[in-house]
């Protein structure tokens, strides 16, 4: 995800003198030192004093200890970590109660500079702190706010993990078109295709996906013994119901993380 970042930023027209990198493992280190011409360093130094903006781009699990790392070198600094379950309070707190937070859930489609990041911003971030940090996002996809912290579950649920039920209908797409005698690269191409333009017209149309669905459905033919099909085995509740416990458990984390 950092690595989209740098990339959408760079092609944003932002100067690549004007980003430093953090790292600790070598290699990585070094390829994004190579690949970006940017700066980069082991630990947090100087450097981090001097930006205006720190973003943190490390595992749930790791940022507790990152961020007792970074505490000496905090001023008035915008924090934004993408860190996924850890509430900005529990970030605050590590940090000694530093008010500067912003959190986001991006989603890997960053990677082609097709993400969706939903941000929550502390009370105490300010409007022009709120532009940066959507300067910064937009540059690898789009940017909703939600004032509600608690909607970050929903949204890590829906959009976060999104990605993933995607490929999983997409997998099964391509096996059904296989059983029935298309050669792999066909079904692969028929479901990416199919699924591409789909999106596109529910994006361009104006229309629900109820509507779009509707005039899809032909009585008596094959897509409506489809949707029955589908009806009848309860798949739109399932999924309704996956996308609830993908959001029960990232309250789980949050309060997991938050007691470590």
């Amino acid at each position: 995800m950092a690595s989209a970042l740098i990339g959408g930023l760079l092609q944003k027209s932002h100067a690549a003198q004007d980003i430093s990198v953090v790292e600790i493992d070598a290699q990585a280190r070094e390829r994004l030192a190579v690949r970006f011409n940017v700066s980069s360093y082991a630990l947090p130094a100087a450097e981090t004093s001097r930006a205006d903006v720190v973003l943190m781009a490390v595992k749930p699990q790791q940022l507790r200890a990152v961020a007792e790392g970074l505490l000496p070198l905090l001023q008035s600094q915008l924090v934004i970590t993408i860190a996924a379950g850890v509430r900005s309070a529990d970030l605050s707190r590590w940090l000694r109660g530093y008010p500067r937070i912003v959190r986001v859930m991006p989603n890997t489609p960053a990677l082609v500079l097709a993400g969706a990041s939903v941000l929550y911003a502390m009370p105490t971030v300010t409007a022009e702190e709120r532009r940066v940090t959507e300067g910064i996002l937009s540059a690898v996809g789009s940017t909703l706010w939600v004032e509600n912290e608690e909607l970050m579950d929903a949204a890590t649920a829906v959009s976060g993990s999104g990605p993933a039920y995607v490929f999983y209908f997409l997998e099964a797409l391509e096996q059904a078109a296989g059983e029935l005698g298309l050669a792999p690269p066909t079904a692969r191409q028929l479901s990416l295709d199919t699924f591409h333009g789909a999106v596109r017209l529910a994006r361009e149309s104006g229309e629900g996906p109820a509507e779009l669905r509707a005039r899809v459905t032909s009585e008596g033919g094959t897509t409506e013994r489809a949707l029955r099909s589908m009806e009848a085995n309860g798949v739109k509740d399932l999924i309704v119901e996956a996308v609830r416990q993908a959001a029960a458990r990232s309250r789980e984390l949050g309060d997991e993380l938050g007691r470590t």
